[in-house]
């Protein structure tokens, strides 16, 4: 009985000291992809990858900014972007994630084909203050980033 006893205590400490342990993934799924931009899906937090054309010495072009799907949000921030597409005049629209804020700049004319949206992203962090522009998209590119 007291060898059952030891090897019982011996097995259980060598379970409750293992080095492996399986932790669960979730899959990560890349959305749409424009030149180097890309939309990444992991669990219900969308990251939305862009170039910068403001080039920093120290980092690489490639920035992102991130958000979690609440109340349907990826949809609503395509509904937003290419909303400000058919605004007249064009206009400037800020908006407020948890870690950045973000202004989609437009530009062009009149024509909507012709428009441009530029994300201008600014981290709400003043120590780590970064600020970052993406490259121009037009409203086609947007629906293929978006997968829509």
């Amino acid at each position: 009985m007291k060898k059952i006893i030891t090897i019982a205590i011996l097995f259980f400490s060598f379970v409750s000291f293992a080095q492996i342990k399986v932790i669960e993934t979730v899959p990560v799924e890349k959305l749409g992809k424009v030149n180097n931009n890309y939309i990444q899906k992991i669990g219900d937090e969308y990251t939305v990858y862009y170039t910068s054309i403001l080039n920093d010495d120290d980092s690489s072009p490639l920035r992102k900014f991130s958000f979690k799907n609440v109340n349907n949000d990826y949809t609503n921030l395509y509904n937003i972007i290419i909303g400000g597409f058919t605004a007249t005049p064009l206009y400037d629209i800020k908006l407020e994630l948890p870690n950045n804020y973000i202004w989609l700049h437009y530009t062009g004319n009149v024509v909507p084909d012709k428009a441009t949206v530029q994300f201008m992203v600014s981290s709400k962090d003043r120590d780590a203050a970064t600020n970052s522009v993406s490259e121009p998209l037009v409203k086609d590119q947007i629906s293929k980033l978006f997968q829509k």
